[in-house]
């Protein structure tokens, strides 16, 4: 199975400059580092021992930032390298300001450009994200004899019928990873079946929260949030910016100082969704164009990244996108660890053991169409505070599970490095 993997993965690569062509068109791809893709690195390795993280976006570097901050203050650890696939968790990276940590983009998984990838970094340990399994560099990995670990792992049901469509190859993929700390139940009998041995599971390591969390809004937008009836809209994907419009339409009529949040998931959707809020005659004001804001607009349209948390610390009610469309569904722990009631769709298996935990703090809220969210929002309209209480419970819980987490790899590190 190895064999036609590699196969598979070389037409990839005869085909990859014809594809990050189309991505760079797109922008979805940076013009300065594509190459790393490539192993043509940016960054310079430094003498002594690194170890190395690989997630695949957004949400999975997030959710080790608490856990790099700790990392950062162990002396052995000279250099941390962090990587991903996607932009816009590279634009992310540069804000933890870790002193430590330093970016790269994963190169893609052929066998050759695998064992460069190692033999240019010589990570001494190295920690998978989520579902981030890479046949080529597990593999080779293991050849140089380094320890590799499945930190958050997150199996779902889908993804563990596909893995079992190939049993043998599967079973040595899983086999080899040292330790590995679930991010639920379910992803842990799903590890267990798969052949790890011994997965723990402590919870999920997005409760955890950084030390060092910047939150800033310019006075204009504080002011005008402050002064309006708000709810915001985060991780929309297609389709679902448009229902958010049509459901503002229908709360304006009895609320006629509402303002509407919208933070699409990918941000470089921003324009064709000022287009289609536009075309149903919402007044759209974008954040980056810097103008000034008009007292009459609908919807502010967040078009940059890093500004979710500064709107969530500021709103009090919240619908996550992904959720609505078959996607999966979003991290809610983001927003409830501000205090904020969050509303979602019926599709957010990626979360599910999140979700009822929160359910059952009467902090979330399912909907399955649009006239179910106009009710709900109405419901949280007339509810005035924000829960302490849940948001204290999170904390305790994040703090639980980062700690547990840290004092495992930290053995790690004594035990390997």
């Amino acid at each position: 199975m190895i064999y036609i993997y590699r196969f598979l993965l070389n037409i990839i690569f005869i085909i990859s400059p014809l594809i990050v062509l189309l991505r760079l068109i797109r922008k979805k791809e940076d013009p300065k580092r594509f190459l790393e893709k490539f192993c043509f690195f940016s960054e310079k390795r430094t003498d002594g021992k690194v170890i190395w993280f690989h997630g695949a976006s957004v949400g999975e570097l997030q959710s080790i930032v608490p856990l790099l901050e700790r990392l950062e203050k162990n002396k052995i650890i000279k250099q941390i390298l962090v990587t991903s696939n996607t932009l816009s968790s590279s634009k992310i990276v540069k804000n933890f300001k870790l002193k430590k940590v330093i970016h790269q983009f994963f190169p893609i998984d052929t066998n050759f450009h695998s064992k460069k990838f190692i033999e240019y970094w010589k990570p001494s340990l190295v920690f998978f994200i989520d579902s981030e399994i890479w046949p080529n560099m597990i593999n080779n990995l293991i050849r140089k004899k380094v320890s590799i670990n499945l930190i958050n792992a997150r199996i779902t049901k889908k993804t563990f019928k596909r893995w079992k469509l190939f049993p043998s190859f599967s079973k040595k993929i899983f086999a080899k990873f040292n330790l590995c700390l679930s991010a639920s139940t379910e992803s842990q009998s799903f590890c267990k079946k798969l052949g790890i041995k011994r997965p723990k599971f402590y919870g999920n390591l997005k409760f955890s929260q950084s030390e060092n969390e910047s939150i800033f809004l310019k006075k204009g937008v504080q002011k005008l949030i402050k002064a309006r009836k708000v709810w915001c809209a985060s991780s929309t994907h297609e389709t679902e910016e448009k229902l958010c419009g049509l459901i503002h339409k229908e709360l304006k009529k009895k609320y006629k100082d509402l303002l509407t949040i919208i933070i699409p998931r990918h941000i470089d959707r921003a324009n064709s969704v000022k287009d289609e809020l536009e075309n149903i005659n919402l007044k759209v004001h974008t954040h980056k164009s810097n103008k000034k804001i008009d007292k009459e607009i609908d919807i502010y349209l967040v078009d940059v990244y890093g500004l979710t948390k500064s709107f969530f610390n500021i709103s009090k009610n919240i619908f996550l996108g992904g959720s609505i469309i078959n996607h999966g569904g979003q991290n809610p722990l983001e927003a409830t660890r501000y205090g904020c009631n969050v509303i979602h769709g019926p599709h957010v298996s990626n979360f599910k053991e999140v979700y009822s935990f929160l359910k059952k703090n009467k902090v979330s809220y399912r909907i399955s169409n649009q006239s179910e969210m106009l009710r709900v929002l109405k419901k949280l309209f007339s509810k005035n505070n924000r829960s302490k209480k849940i948001q204290r419970k999170l904390f305790l819980i994040g703090q639980d599970v980062l700690k547990k987490t840290h004092n495992d790899i930290d053995l790690l590190i004594k035990n390997e490095i």
